[in-house]
């Protein structure tokens, strides 16, 4: 199957996972949700509330419509990002000249989420460099007034849910927030349709992070929804799937655009602001502070179909090195690298919610504990932790594996000491130092050995070692 298709049921899946949830909360507000209903799409659209049809409106129930009359996301019917009227960004809107019949709402929010994005919500995604942070504010702007509207659209979007995380009940962001949600996502898609090239590429690569952060972003929005999983009753919690299928269409976007952005100082400084991969790929050993995980692994394979045993063996042995590899890592925010390296048989797994995948998913989301506070994961670990904990049934044999992460979820005295931690960061940081090499090594490394293949298979270290880098795209 073609990468770009593999991201379409990417796009696909964040929208079920991360839209429909948040309808709750819209009830909650007062606020009918605009992706469940066609009266709020006519509203946004009719003149009364904005004039002529206004871009944002006009976008949003062009998308919706598109979803709504066609199982593909990439429907023609979709806004293509060269039309003048698909984004609320950069097109031209088809109003009255007059300045007396303008009615500046829309702009002045549209200025608003643009001076957040650029003062305040560009400092918070997480790199571990001052270049990265210029470049997410100044230069990724740059490119997006450059035509590309799908990524002028994400920095709105996520602006927006930056600005609803500090004033929930405010309709306007609610609104918005869904409107250049839907409005990204339908250029992305049909863009990604169109094919990767040399033009696209960088800015194809920056919209899947966006999408990623807004992905995860909305999680905070839907911690007190009403609705109930469709597996458990009355149980409220639902699974981040959307944490999994963003960031591995970040990945897969890498994979697929490699040979244009490998050499691309913007790409670049992403990536090499984030930690390489040091792992020890025998989760079993001694020293794996993760490795009672996979007690008993035997008997969960002896009950797996032929053809799936060692797909579901690596996905957990793979998943608990990461983990350890993470925990005792003194950057905090490479826990993030879980979501995107882990194998899709692993996502499977967490789908079919087996114990032993949410018990290893209870202790990646406990890794967030430690971080300072970042809005887009307030509350991140004891939300997911204690929602996945209760997932399992009273007398589980898995409840003594989850001790670690509910105490370090539950956490509330400050740093966490290395006696509770499991391990002290600090001194694995200096016993680290030694190593420098760099997240883009391993990815032209992948590169050079999809690109010529070796006369033997690589071995299975280092085959594991560069399934982190990139998704396959079947």
């Amino acid at each position: 199957m073609p990468a770009y298709t593999s991201l379409s049921l990417t796009i696909r899946k964040i929208k079920c996972d991360e839209v429909h949830p948040r309808c709750g909360n819209c009830s909650k507000h007062g606020v009918l949700c605009d992706f469940e209903s066609g009266h709020v799409v006519g509203e946004l659209a009719s003149p009364a509330m904005s004039g002529p049809l206004s871009p944002t409106a006009s976008t949003l129930a062009m998308s919706l419509n598109a979803s709504r009359t066609s199982p593909s996301v990439a429907s023609p019917s979709v806004a293509s990002p060269t039309q003048k009227h698909a984004t609320p960004v950069l097109s031209q809107a088809t109003v009255s000249p007059e300045p007396e019949t303008l009615r500046p709402v829309d702009r002045l929010l549209e200025l608003r989420l643009l001076h957040q994005y650029t003062t305040s919500t560009c400092k918070t995604l997480l790199t571990n460099s001052p270049a990265t942070d210029e470049m997410w504010q100044r230069q990724v702007p740059d490119m997006a007034f450059q035509g590309k509207t799908y990524l002028a659209d994400a920095m709105l979007s996520v602006a927006a849910l930056h600005l609803r995380s500090q004033k929930p009940t405010d309709t306007s962001l609610v609104q918005a927030s869904h409107a250049y949600t839907a409005s990204t996502l339908a250029a992305y898609v049909t863009t990604l349709n169109n094919g990767i090239t040399s033009d696209n590429a960088e800015a194809l690569f920056l919209t899947a992070s966006l999408i990623a952060f807004q992905a995860t972003a909305s999680r905070i929005f839907i911690k007190d929804d009403a609705q109930t999983s469709g597996s458990h009753g009355t149980n409220r919690y639902t699974l981040p799937m959307a944490w999994f299928h963003a960031f591995q269409g970040v990945k897969t976007v890498v994979a697929s655009s490699w040979q244009w952005i490998r050499n691309s100082s913007i790409v670049q400084a992403v990536i090499d602001s984030q930690p390489s991969f040091q792992l020890d790929l025998n989760p079993l050993n001694p020293n794996s502070f993760f490795g009672h995980l996979l007690e008993n692994l035997d008997e969960e394979l002896a009950k797996e179909p032929n053809d799936k045993i060692t797909a579901t063996h690596q996905a957990y042995f793979h998943a608990v090195s990461v983990l350890n590899w993470a925990h005792k890592n003194p950057f905090a925010p490479a826990a993030l690298a879980f979501p995107a390296s882990v194998s899709r048989r692993f996502v499977e797994v967490v789908e079919e919610e087996r114990p032993r995948a949410l018990a290893i998913l209870a202790c990646f989301f406990a890794l967030f504990q430690r971080m300072d506070p970042v809005w887009w994961l307030e509350d991140v670990s004891r939300r997911e932790v204690m929602g996945l904990v209760s997932l399992f049934k009273t007398g589980s044999s898995w409840w003594r594996h989850l001790e670690w992460p509910i105490r370090i979820a539950l956490w509330e005295g400050g740093a966490i000491p290395p006696d509770v931690w499991g391990v002290d960061y600090k001194k694995e940081a200096q016993a680290s130092k030694g190593f420098s090499e760099s997240m883009m090594s391993h990815i032209e490394l992948f590169s050079k050995l999809t690109s010529n293949p070796p006369a033997a298979p690589p071995s299975t270290s280092l085959q594991a070692e560069l399934e982190l880098m990139t998704a396959p795209l079947d």
